[in-house]
């Protein structure tokens, strides 16, 4: 359980005096507004607003964010108002604590309200990110504490977590955020499929932790021997839930999986990742095809790394992934942490929405059908991303499945109109041919065509792709 001179502590780390006694104030300020309050676990109200604010200070949230987080279930659950708010800590901190009140009303309950709920959610984000972050908070620690709530409570919470709000937190490259959350929910929502998990992963995690341990004994010393400095060097184990989601691929066989433990080297610059990644390739060989630089080529939300796989003394294939500091600290929390975001105003209010959420509020505007609406964000949202590449070297998102037509119009519609045919690394492809993560599409096009063929709406999968070939199709 976390106390408020926990807070203090980690808010003493980064943020200037001035700053912390508004952190301050809105502690009193709750505290005075939950007192005599209990949650469902017993502990008196105020845990869960401080772990709320806690959690977004290990983010290293702006201020108001965390006094938000501190104060978000002030006007639903006391006797004091959003014009309370307003008064004594001013319109940001408001705006903020009463975008996460609207957000909390919105419930899993039927396919309507379902989708209606959605619909509101993507509103809300386009408007200020920072109110889905501090909602993400506020429910890792519900997640947290789920023992206390009501069986049939607890199944939907959960449901809600899997399906909407890991995903959530996976689009804003927040990792650490969106694993915890699977975690969390896994036992709740597929009870069954959990102990079938954890069960067999039990032995073997003892002999991988045994052998990343030697693993890391030996890379210290490669480094050490090639006068190549290193910060951190640890062992990261796959989510419960992603070990589960890859046996289900694998034909439920372990023995198939390969990357359960992970060895993370952090390092001081850029130039360092690249030593490293030479120093490591010179004793052990890579898989071909298993080397990806994401530092020259991030991913769209952000996310900068190195990768390889690597065949190693023992016989047996690891992992290992190369970054700086900054950049594992970016993949950890994602936009919260990401000075470009910062920087271009993405988390501020009412300023430009990441393109994937933009393409989400312009889908709401042309499917007015739930169903069809549903359908569409989970495809675009939520499924699992690849990603591939133009010729110039830009990263380009996709969902899995995805095809050199989905491409073409996600790069723009006078391009998929006017398309004929795709190269994929250099070789002629068809157009339902299925892309790969790390492939390099160019589009072949003739500007004399301005329509498209009604059959690709059997070949795309992405709801913008078919939205603008029924559009075209219309016309």
């Amino acid at each position: 359980m976390k106390t408020f001179e926990d807070l203090k502590r980690i808010l003493s780390l980064d943020y200037p005096d001035e700053d912390i006694n508004v952190v301050i104030k809105a502690f009193h300020f709750a505290s005075e507004a939950h007192r005599g309050q209990k949650r469902n676990t017993s502990e008196d109200y105020i845990y869960h607003s401080i772990a709320t604010a806690y959690n977004l200070a290990k983010m290293h949230m702006d201020i108001p964010s965390i006094a938000a987080g501190l104060l978000h279930d002030v006007p639903e659950d006391t006797d004091f108002t959003f014009e309370d708010v307003k008064n004594n800590f001013g319109n940001d901190i408001h705006y903020l604590v009463k975008g996460v009140t609207k957000l909390g009303t919105l419930k899993y309950r039927g396919l309507e309200r379902y989708a209606e709920n959605l619909r509101k959610m993507f509103l809300y984000m386009s408007k200020d990110l920072r109110i889905i972050i501090i909602k993400l908070a506020d429910r890792l620690h519900n997640m947290e504490t789920l023992e206390g709530v009501r069986p049939e409570k607890r199944l939907r919470i959960a449901q809600e977590t899997l399906e909407i709000y890991a995903p959530l937190a996976n689009r804003l490259g927040m990792f650490r955020i969106k694993t915890k959350l699977e975690d969390l929910a896994f036992p709740y929502v597929y009870p069954e499929e959990y102990k079938w998990v954890m069960n067999d992963l039990a032995d073997r995690l003892k002999s991988e932790e045994k052998y990343i341990e030697k693993l890391r004994k030996i890379t210290q010393k490669m480094l050490v021997k090639n006068n190549v400095e290193y910060l951190q060097m640890k062992s990261r184990i796959k989510s419960i839930y992603s070990i589960y989601k890859k046996l289900l691929r694998k034909g439920k066989d372990i023995n198939k999986l390969y990357d359960l433990i992970a060895l993370r080297i952090i390092v001081d610059d850029i130039a360092d990742c690249y030593s490293v990644l030479g120093i490591i390739h010179k004793r052990w060989a890579p898989l071909k095809g298993r080397v990806k630089d994401f530092i020259a080529q991030p991913k769209p939300n952000g996310y900068q790394s190195l990768h390889t796989s690597v065949f190693t003394d023992f016989g047996k294939v690891a992992e290992i992934q190369i970054r700086t500091r900054q950049m594992d600290e970016e993949a950890e929390f994602g936009v919260a942490a990401h000075s470009r975001y910062k920087e271009i105003g993405i988390l501020g209010k009412r300023k430009h929405p990441p393109k994937w959420l933009q393409h989400l509020i312009d889908i709401q505007k042309t499917i007015t059908d739930n169903t069809e609406f549903i359908k569409h964000v989970k495809n675009d949202l939520f499924l699992n991303q690849i990603f591939v590449f133009t010729p110039d070297g830009d990263v380009v998102e996709l969902p899995e499945r995805a095809t050199p037509l989905d491409f073409a119009y996600y790069i723009h519609t006078d391009i998929g109109n006017q398309c004929i045919g795709a190269k994929v690394n250099s070789q002629i492809t068809s157009l339902n041919t299925q892309l790969k993560s790390g492939d390099v599409i160019e589009i072949m096009t003739n500007k004399s065509r301005k329509h498209p063929n009604p059959d690709w709406l059997n070949i795309v999968v992405t709801s913008m792709a078919k939205n603008k070939i029924k559009s075209q199709i219309k016309k």
